[in-house]
């Protein structure tokens, strides 16, 4: 596999499909060890909708809930606000500062110290970076970086970050590199993936899977969003309505992914945001086999989806409909010169012209709530075009394990959300469209619009012009939309209630999970 194809596939396949929104069981920590304080005046509780399915170590980690936590514990050199998605200055003292076109110069944060108290250094930067970098590690990380040449301590509190080419989106990218204590990694991989340090405001004091995970402020923190209570819990409630028991309850200050159909009852007592969110629930074909080779078959498919019906009866309106890559709130979106409107006569006209009569398919998906709503709208409409219809609904990992990743597949509807890792153009399409899914996944690697969209992303990556840029990006998408090997049918809105007379700052996020950066008790 060359270099766009490492990734994900060199044992880490089950990071790749913890994003597509059930999250797979992976073994992740049954409990750190560690005793929690006792909740308190002083202390933030919030309910989560994902029990722990990953560890915690930010080179690898994957699942929704164990990121969340991350965003807390962990800094990169520039982190992303979780609310606005906009860049700031975390571990690093200042802005870059440029020697040339491919060099930097990044200095520290004084007096910036672990959670094991030990001070960070340029050599933990260097470190970290590095780990990232090393194929052995099999780091999820590392496909959004391969502009990176190298990351070297300049001195103690000085980094120097070489790029193989100029990118223009380098203090956004950044973001994915969390800075990790390296004597502490070096000594025990495995207890700092249980039982993570970083240098964040809080550190993680316990984590038990499927029940909660505790934090404590970190009192030496001297960054510029320190922790604003002594205590935070978070209770992991993967059954939502005892997520919605907990909040009416006042057992929580907040929950996440409020369920649809609760949405109304809980905003009249709550309040309640419904953020608009790249997540995606996407169609994808395995365009290694016939018909779904044609690209006249999956447009037809596309064609024959209700969205608008999707979105009403399944998502009760908490859903857009896609009219591009990305959601129409997105600084880089464009209009796709293809748009799905909901068509069967043009769907009957394309299977004919495509000679396909017959057709007989399963949709392979999988079983978060919403989504096992939202595929039997689905499935009506593809029937009523003569498709003959079988749902095979099932956990998310075993999915991809089973039946995606073999091949053995024709069709599957999934969530997904890259978003997590940066809300860039260039990493939200090569997430799904360089490397791993049209590889193994998809299987459209290999043809000329494939090679045509990677080479429009490489020329965007290396333009400083931004409006060059997002023309070379909505070219790419056009070329996306209408062969759609894989294509959005909706981009998802994420209902979050909190108690506004008991939390002060909070803000909703337009991703998975919940941010308690800047955030107190009133």
């Amino acid at each position: 596999m060359n270099r766009r194809g490492f990734l994900q596939f060199v044992g880490a396949v089950s990071a790749a499909t913890a994003f597509t929104g059930s999250l797979a069981a992976c073994s992740g920590p049954a409990s750190t060890t560690g005793a929690a304080p006792a909740a308190g005046a002083d202390t933030i509780e919030a309910g989560i909708s994902y029990a722990l399915s990953t560890g915690f170590d930010p080179m690898t980690s994957s699942g929704a809930t164990p990121v969340a936590a991350n965003m807390h514990v962990f800094e990169a050199l520039f982190d992303l606000d979780p609310a606005t998605r906009e860049s700031y200055a975390a571990l690093a003292a200042r802005d870059l500062e440029k020697v040339d076109d491919t060099t930097y110069k990044v200095a520290l944060r004084d007096g910036a110290t672990f959670h094991d108290g030990s001070a960070v250094t340029a050599d933990d930067v260097a470190f970290s970076f590095r780990r990232v970098m090393d194929p052995a590690n099999a780091s999820l990380m590392v496909q959004f970086i391969p502009f990176v040449e190298s990351v070297t301590a300049a001195d103690a509190k000085t980094v120097e970050i070489k790029l193989k080419y100029a990118f223009p989106l380098l203090k956004e990218r950044l973001a994915v590199v969390k800075v990790v204590p390296k004597a502490l990694v070096e000594k025990d991989k495995t207890a700092f993936d249980a039982k993570p340090v970083g240098s964040g405001p809080y550190k993680l004091v316990e984590a038990t899977k499927e029940d909660k995970i505790v934090f404590e402020r970190w009192d030496k923190y001297n960054g510029t969003r320190p922790a604003k209570v002594k205590n935070m819990v978070w209770r992991l409630l993967s059954d939502s309505s005892a997520r919605v028991t907990a909040l009416e309850s006042g057992r929580v200050a907040a929950i996440e992914d409020v369920p649809y159909i609760d949405v109304q009852k809980v905003g009249q007592k709550h309040k309640l945001e419904a953020a608009q969110s790249f997540g995606l629930l996407f169609l994808m074909f395995n365009c290694a086999e016939k018909p779904f080779d044609d690209r006249r078959v999956r447009q037809a498919l596309h064609y024959a989806i209700d969205t608008d019906k999707v979105i009403q009866t399944a998502m009760l309106g908490n859903a857009a409909a896609a009219t591009g890559y990305v959601q129409e709130t997105h600084p880089a979106y464009a209009k796709a010169s293809t748009v799905y409107g909901y068509d069967p006569d043009k769907a009957k006209a394309l299977l004919k012209e495509a000679g396909v009569s017959g057709l007989n398919v399963t949709m392979v998906t999988t079983d978060a709530g919403w989504v096992k709503d939202a595929v039997p709208v689905i499935k009506e409409g593809w029937d009523a075009i003569g498709v003959t219809t079988t749902l095979d609904i099932g956990q998310s990992g075993g999915q991809y394990t089973n039946k995606v990743d073999p091949g053995k597949f024709q069709i599957l509807v999934a969530p997904g959300d890259p978003s997590v890792f940066g809300n860039d153009m260039d990493l939200l399409l090569r997430w799904f469209f360089d490397g791993l899914w049209p590889q193994k996944r998809f299987r459209w690697d290999g043809t000329k619009e494939a090679a045509e969209v990677l080479g429009l992303l490489d020329k965007a990556a290396k333009t400083g012009d931004a409006a060059e840029q997002k023309k070379l990006w909505a070219e790419a998408v056009d070329i996306i939309a209408e062969e759609a090997p894989l294509y959005p049918i909706l981009h998802r809105k994420l209902p979050t209630a909190w108690n506004d007379k008991k939390l002060t700052g909070f803000r909703p996020i337009p991703t998975t999970g919940l941010s308690f950066l800047d955030v107190g008790l009133a």
